[in-house]
Order: C-alpha cells, then sequence, then structure tokens
C-alpha cells in the first residue's frame, strides 16, 4: 500500500510543479492563448495522484497485489509520464510560438498517442487484476 501513497504522492508534487511552470512561463512569455500546458497539471492530479489514492483505497478492501508485482502498474507509470512529457514539449512550443513541420507535428503527437495507449492499457490491467479479487 505504501508504493501507492508514494506514487500518489509523487504524482501530486509533479502537478502541482507543472501548474506554476505552466502559471509562470506563460507569464514570462507574455502569451495568453491556449497551449496543452494548461491540462498539464491536471492529467498529473486526476491520472496521477487521485488514480493512486483510489488504488490504496482498493487495496486496502481487495488485497488485490498481495501475490506479487501488479501487471498494469509500470505500464500505467510509464503512458502516464509520456503523455506528460508530450504535453509539456507541445506546450513550450506553443508558448514560444515555434513552427514545427507537418512530420514533427506528427510524431509528437505519435508519442502521446503512444503514452495514452499505455496508459489506457495499463489501467485495464490493473481493472482486470482487481475485479478477480473482488
Amino acid at each position: 500500500m505504501k508504493r501507492y501513497a508514494n506514487a500518489a504522492l509523487a504524482y501530486a508534487l509533479t502537478a502541482m510543479a507543472g501548474g506554476v511552470f505552466y502559471r509562470e512561463f506563460t507569464k514570462l512569455n507574455g502569451f495568453t492563448g491556449k497551449t496543452t500546458l494548461s491540462v498539464l497539471h491536471t492529467h498529473y492530479f486526476l491520472l496521477g495522484m487521485v488514480f493512486f489514492l483510489l488504488l490504496l483505497l482498493l487495496e486496502k478492501s481487495f488485497r488485490f497485489s498481495g501475490e506479487g508485482p501488479v501487471r498494469g502498474l509500470a505500464l500505467y507509470h510509464v503512458g502516464l509520464n509520456i503523455t506528460g512529457a508530450g504535453l509539456f514539449v507541445r506546450g513550450i512550443l506553443q508558448v514560444l510560438n515555434i513552427p514545427l513541420s507537418s512530420a514533427l507535428n506528427a510524431s509528437l503527437s505519435g508519442i502521446s498517442g503512444i503514452g495514452h495507449a499505455l496508459l489506457g492499457i495499463g489501467m485495464v490491467l490493473l481493472l482486470l487484476r482487481i475485479r478477480k479479487h473482488v
């Protein structure tokens, strides 16, 4: 259970850092438009902190991770952080108004898509494991 609490704390701190970075970076650059940096904060709070706090409560109730490593947990972490990195990079490019070639734009979207896919697969594997112990 402690690993879920530690993950929730780490993602809460990451979310707060992302929120502060968004506010200060856009203010410093005089940017007032829309940017994906604005959703980095909420992605890490909801998909990071809240999700792992819920896992902590589910673990306390159902003891689903007692049999060893929980499949899907690593995929979930990797997927969330690839998604976060994609949001971060795209947001910085938007704030700095750096034009992207269509190939670079597609690559960045593809990387974020891979992150979302891994996140989804990891979530489904975790939910299947929990369902098995209910």
